[in-house]
């Protein structure tokens, strides 16, 4: 029998383009989370500024959570732009990054400067982790195809106008009634490109029942978690 899974979300405060800000901001995020899996929102480590450069694996800049990982244990799943061009997932652990996801459903312009990815599925303690980025996660056939991979959870990075603050708990609940897989979310919170000078933070856990097992407010700087259990 699987060991529990103790899965965090968190809205670490983002300053537009300052990756090495930023990697500090989610270092310390890892480190207050306590969990052996940390999600981050969409364009989490510069923003969403879409002609932000491609952050590589190998980038120094990454260090801090490097180390934050290593000294924790902990998995991060870190929102970027990354090479592709993709809106994607870099995984941070104490070994390093790589990139393991890219955003599959574009939307607007996102499109003109961003290749899709494909639906992924990363396995952490023997949990299986479908991977999702913001609109990805409003598109049904997103979360079917991911599900058909074999899954146990779905975790994704997504960010929202703060009017939008129930839109992505909408959307988990779905996911889970649909396929009976547990949902993790982190919210953006606070102003960010692209005109969301008001982002909606609420990042949120839910069981395979739909039941909500943790939130955090809108501010940035929140992290909350709980566990995966089965």
């Amino acid at each position: 029998m699987r060991h529990p899974l103790t899965i965090a979300v968190a809205q670490p405060r983002c300053t537009a383009y300052d990756v090495s800000g930023n990697a500090s901001e989610h270092a310390e995020a890892v480190r207050a989370a306590r969990a052996r899996v940390v999600v981050f929102p969409e364009m989490s480590l510069t923003g969403y500024e879409l002609d932000a450069p491609p952050v590589g694996a190998d980038d120094e800049r990454l260090a801090p959570i490097v180390a934050a990982c290593a000294g924790t244990g902990s998995l991060a799943l870190v929102g970027a732009p990354v090479t592709g061009p993709r809106i994607g997932i870099l995984a941070v652990d104490a070994e390093g990054a790589r990139v393991v996801y890219g955003k599959v459903c574009l939307h607007g312009s996102e499109a003109g400067r961003f290749l899709p990815g494909e639906p992924t599925v990363i396995e952490v303690d023997g949990w299986r982790l479908g991977l999702a980025v913001c609109r990805d996660t409003g598109v049904p056939e997103h979360a079917a195809r991911t599900a058909a991979l074999g899954i146990d959870g779905y975790v994704a990075g997504v960010l929202h106008f703060d009017h939008e603050g129930e839109l992505h708990a909408e959307r988990a609940r779905r996911v889970a009634a649909e396929h009976g897989v547990w949902t993790a979310t982190a919210a953006f919170a606070g102003p960010t490109g692209g005109g969301f000078d008001r982002t909606s933070g609420r990042s949120g856990i839910w069981s395979a029942d739909g039941r909500e097992l943790a939130r955090a407010d809108a501010a940035p700087g929140s992290v909350v978690r709980a566990r995966f259990t089965g």
